[in-house]
This record gives structure tokens, sequence and C-alpha cells, in this order.
């Protein structure tokens, strides 16, 4: 297991990587009485009941609302879905928001936690490549409208990002490439010798 920290000044935050997704160690600061975990159709079925068996013996509240897989369900109608599910639930200020995806699921996640109650903790489990090694970190979180991608959103930085190397074995060849070209673009703008030892 290897952890990074992300510096931002006021405050900080873990990134943990390696095979990570039932280490109930990682989770237990990040978890109060209550957490709701946010997946898709597609990575639910591969790497939920792990996640929700590590959370059990932390809390005995794990809701989870599982959205459909795509760009076009990042929308305010999928997002209000979240919210909805957080009420309906009772979570209160204390809780925590998971990704448990992509992309598009860590966008939705986090800009509901950002919203919900003026803002709960919310935390990252990235499953694919790109995910990994760009949208987890940093704290953009939006969903799309129909004039534009990314127009409705805020700057909001996760507790935690949780990377299970796991779960690229299960990428498909295109997704791990999509994911790939964001580490090679690293090498380009930023350093000669870590895109040569890409090479």
């Amino acid at each position: 297991m290897k952890t990074l920290t992300v510096d931002l000044g006021s405050r900080s935050y873990p990134i943990y990587i390696g095979e990570s997704l039932t280490n109930p160690e990682l989770y237990r600061s990040v978890v109060a009485d209550q957490a709701m975990v946010v997946t898709n159709t597609t990575v639910a079925p591969m790497y939920l009941a792990q996640l929700k068996e590590t959370m059990s013996s932390m809390t005995d509240q794990v809701d989870v609302v599982e959205l459909p897989d795509g760009e076009e369900y990042k929308s305010l109608a999928y997002f209000t879905k979240i919210i909805d599910e957080l009420l309906t639930q009772r979570h209160s200020r204390t809780t925590t928001v998971f990704a448990l995806g992509g992309g598009v699921v860590g966008d939705m996640s986090g800009f509901a936690a950002a919203a919900y109650q003026r803002g709960v903790n919310f935390v990252q489990v990235p499953t694919t490549l790109l995910s990994q090694v760009d949208s987890s970190v940093g704290g953009k979180v939006a969903v799309n409208h129909p004039m534009g991608k990314n127009m409705i959103g805020a700057f909001y930085q996760p507790k935690a990002v949780i990377i299970d190397v796991a779960t690229l074995s299960t990428l498909p060849k295109e997704e791990f490439a999509a994911g790939f070209a964001e580490v090679v673009k690293y090498g380009l703008i930023r350093d000669a010798e870590f895109f040569e030892w890409l090479e």
C-alpha cells in the first residue's frame, strides 16, 4: 500500500494506492454514522458487495444509489436522484458519500456531497484508470447541461481517495488506453524522464 498526500495549504487529504477495497483501516477514519455509496450498473455487480461488507463493521447504515452507466446520465435529473435518496434515508450532516466508479460517478457524487446540507464528507473510490489518475483528484465536481459539459458544479475536495489497482484488471482495453493516454500526457507536459520510462 502506498500513501500520497494532496496538500491544499489549509487542509490535506490522503490518496491510498494498492489492493485496498476491502481494507477496513482505510475507511475507518472517513466513515461516521451513515454512508451512501453511489455507483453504476456496470461497477456495482463487480465491487459493491465488497465495499458494503467492508463498511458494515463500521456503520449500521450503508445505502446505495445505482445509476445507469454513461456520460448521458451525468445530468441534473440523476443528481436529484442522489439527493432524493439521501433525504429519503434521512442522512445527516455527518454522513459520507462514496463514489464507486469512474469519472461520471465521481463527478456526480462529489457535486451531490457538496450540495447536500451545504456539504458533507466525500470519498472517491475510482475504478477506471482515467478516474484514478485524473478526475478523482483535484475536487472538480459537476453535471452536464444540454448547452454544455460540466456547466453546473463546484470545486469540492474529497476527504480521501482510495485507489484499488485490482479494479484495473476488469477494464476493457479501450478504457485502459484512455487512462494511459492521460498518464503519457503528464510525461509529455512535465517529466521527460517519466515519459522515457513509460516508453
